[in-house]
């Protein structure tokens, strides 16, 4: 039997491979929510096999135990309806979901600093760099993952050394890296994130510690890595972090949309913040634009 986890990020390519080498007489269970964000690559393989009808299908819709009293469960089927997540009142209130609002992208860029250096390891005893992730919608911009990274960095271990610069992004030890490609001699995969351990200047050599194993990196293979203090939303889906910080400001507006916030928010296990101006959030929860992918997979199935 084999199982396919996270089968929203199937493409109809690589399903088409998978199900070409699965033998006959072997059974498949597919595993997916079709409310996150669809495939890179095209079609809509799990929303098409469910629509079809003809494959048999289980729907879960009981939320249970300690579930139940998840605000970032609650929050993810609100978005889920369309319904827009309240702004909490009381912040003397614990909970594990926080909105706050913001009225421009430079107030969202102060609170989003503030929160992740300061308030968040502070008050929940987490680790800046190891346990908050910071998911954007875009790469590029002011809110993006590349000028957050630059500045989570240089706040979070801007007085580490030696410092290499390379592709144009500069590394030190105890960097916050994700991989960017898969890489079956070194046996890490596109996602995988990790922390630099050292850097060898004489040998040009980098370690980057993944889980408990460690790496090596020549110095001209740096540019299968980036920094990950933040990442976008897109690469985030299919992993879980323990805290979540979501920015989202109408300068994202042409990728806000529902899935996209769904996606985000329920990468957070432990907390999860958005820090959005209030026209983007209704924006992006009101919009469903790539569910409708044009494909021919109902009609075949059928």
């Amino acid at each position: 039997m084999l199982v396919i986890d996270e089968a929203s990020m199937m493409d109809v390519l690589l399903m088409n491979q998978l199900l070409k080498a699965v033998p006959d007489h072997a059974a498949v269970l597919v595993v997916g929510d079709v409310d996150q964000l669809p495939s890179v690559g095209p079609g809509a393989v799990l929303a098409d096999i469910i629509e079809s009808g003809q494959i048999t299908t289980v729907r879960l819709t009981e939320i249970f135990r300690q579930a139940a009293t998840s605000e970032i469960i609650v929050n993810a089927h609100k978005i889920n309806r369309g319904e827009v997540p309240k702004p909490n009142q009381n912040h003397a209130e614990s909970t594990d979901f926080y909105c706050l609002h913001a009225d421009t992208p430079d107030a969202i860029f102060t609170k989003l600093m503030h929160i992740v250096t300061k308030r968040i390891p502070i008050r929940f005893g987490v680790d800046p760099i190891d346990d908050i992730q910071v998911l954007t919608p875009m790469n590029r911009g002011g809110l993006g993952a590349r000028a957050l990274n630059v500045e989570l960095q240089a706040r979070l271990n801007g007085d580490s050394e030696p410092k290499i610069a390379k592709y144009g992004t500069t590394y030190a030890p105890g960097d916050k890296v994700i991989q960017n490609i898969n890489n079956y001699e070194k046996e890490v995969f596109n996602g995988d994130i990790g922390r630099i351990e050292r850097i060898d200047t004489e040998e040009s050599l980098l370690t980057i510690r993944f889980d408990e194993r460690e790496v090596e990196y020549e110095f001209n293979e740096l540019d299968e890595i980036s920094l990950a203090y933040a990442t976008s939303i897109h690469k985030s889906q299919g992993s879980e972090y323990p805290v979540v910080v979501m920015p989202l400001a109408m300068q994202h507006y042409t990728l806000l949309e529902r899935n996209l916030v769904y996606t985000g928010v329920t990468r957070g296990k432990q907390l999860v913040v958005l820090i959005c101006e209030p026209k983007a959030l209704g924006m992006a929860v009101r919009t469903q634009k790539s569910g409708r992918r044009v494909t021919n997979l109902v009609g075949r199935l059928r």
